[in-house]
Formats: C-alpha cells, structure tokens, sequence
C-alpha cells in the first residue's frame, strides 16, 4: 500500500469515567482511502478530534509526514497540511459560497492578503490570487455556477461541497471527512464518490468516517473498525466484509456478503 502518511500509536482519550478511544493504533497508507466505520459511540469522530488538535488531552503518538503532531493546537497542525470537513456542516451562513472557500485559504496566506478578505486592506492583485484559487476549489466539486450565492441558500448536499471545497482550498495533503455522506440522497452520494476519486487523482490522502457501507465498501482502499473506543478489525473492503467480529458487532449476519 506505500508509505504511511498518518500514524496513530496507542492512543488513548477518555471523558470523565467513558474511555472513548483505548489503545488503538493505525498507519494510513499515503495517497489512498483510509475509512474508519463502527456503531455509534465508538470513538471515531473522537479519533478525528485528536488528529486535528481539537483535543489535546490524551494519551499516544501520532505523526503526520513523520513529524510528531499530537497534543498540538488546530492551527498549528492545519498548517502543517490537515484539513477536514466536520459530521454537521460549519459554514459562515452570511458569507457567500466563494467567500467560505476563501477563509479556506487563511492557512497559506499573508496576515495583510487575510484583512483583505473581510475589506480592511488593499491589496488586489493577491486578492485576485485568491478568489481564482477559490473559484478553481468550487469548480473541481461542481459549483461554480453558485459562488455568488449566499451559502445558507444552498440545500445541504451543496453544503457538504461547499465544506470540501472550503477544506481542499488549504491545499492539504490529508483530508479528514467526518460524515460527508450524512442526509444526503442517492445522486448526491454518487457525486461525492466521484469528487473523492478526484481527489485522490490529486495524490491528496482521505480518512473518511461515514455510516453507509455500501459507500464506504465502494471507495474505500482500507478500513478500521472502532467498537467502544477499540478497533477490533484492520483490513481491505473484503477482508473486513468477511471478518467474524465485525460482522457480530456491526455489519450484523444478515449483512455477510462473503
């Protein structure tokens, strides 16, 4: 599968007396998909938390590129190339579609092309810079057509486009996607599969969580199983479909494709 660009090592995350994530492990293979699944409560839009430095205290090692960035602010590990979309979209509702994918660019700009953004410099030709780099962003998922709207507008399927334009215009070399398929229909799934294949083309690296398996058995390179905080499988599509445990915590036996 190739080098790992993410590596997680006995991590450990608890709240109170509830230990959400115990002991779990991972390697994420460069340039792939890497999907995190399990019943509700078992510790995967915690695990994401960690990676993007939304909490910090816990226990463990995880390195991205080999450079250790646990227990670092957002901040500092966006800028070091994660970005992610988050399970209930978080978008500014008063900005328009082109300008939420412009605060995407925040991390790789200069503090004076920043205040131009919101009108408090001058600086254009850099501003310009930025809105095509915007504009290309909403093109690759197929929204050039809405970048004046205001955003509150568009139906949630766009919104969740809007969110990955918005992340992708950081130019990470991971995404993290907690949930993109959530409320969305069928044609919209299919378009979210396709704009994820694109993005893999790009040689961007995806850990995605997401509940529908048929999606994630579609798209996925590789998949951990979380159950009460411990993975209790690591494998292919295939491999995970035909896995004895999986199938008894999760997947359920009427479900056994094997």
């Amino acid at each position: 599968m190739g080098e790992s660009i993410l590596i997680g090592t006995d991590i450990y995350k608890n709240f109170g007396g509830l230990q959400a994530v115990s002991g779990v492990s991972f390697e994420v293979p460069a340039g792939r998909i890497f999907a995190i699944i399990g019943p509700n409560g078992a510790g995967k839009t915690t695990l994401f938390n960690l990676i993007s430095g939304v909490f910090r205290d816990y226990r463990g090692v995880i390195l991205f590129c080999d450079e250790a960035i646990d227990h670092r602010p957002p901040h500092v590990i966006a800028a070091k190339g994660i970005a992610r979309t988050f399970q209930n979209v978080r978008l500014f509702k008063n900005l328009s579609v082109l300008e939420n994918v412009m605060v995407g660019c925040h991390g790789w700009l200069r503090p004076a092309l920043w205040r131009t953004i919101f009108g408090l410099g001058a600086v254009r030709r850099q501003e310009r810079a930025v809105e095509r780099w915007a504009s290309e962003m909403l093109g690759f998922v197929g929204l050039e057509g809405r970048a004046g709207d205001e955003v509150g507008s568009l139906p949630l399927g766009e919104q969740k486009l809007v969110e990955i334009a918005r992340a992708l215009a950081a130019r990470p070399k991971l995404l993290l996607l907690d949930e993109p398929g959530a409320g969305l229909n069928d044609a919209e799934m299919e378009k979210l599969k396709a704009i994820m294949f694109k993005v893999k083309e790009q040689g961007i690296t995806q850990v995605v969580v997401e509940h529908n398996m048929n999606f994630i058995m579609s798209i996925s390179d590789r998949i951990m199983v979380l159950d009460l905080g411990v993975k209790i499988a690591d494998g292919t599509p295939q491999e995970i479909l035909q896995d004895e445990k999986v199938i008894e915590v999760y997947l359920g036996r009427e479900r056994h494709l094997a």
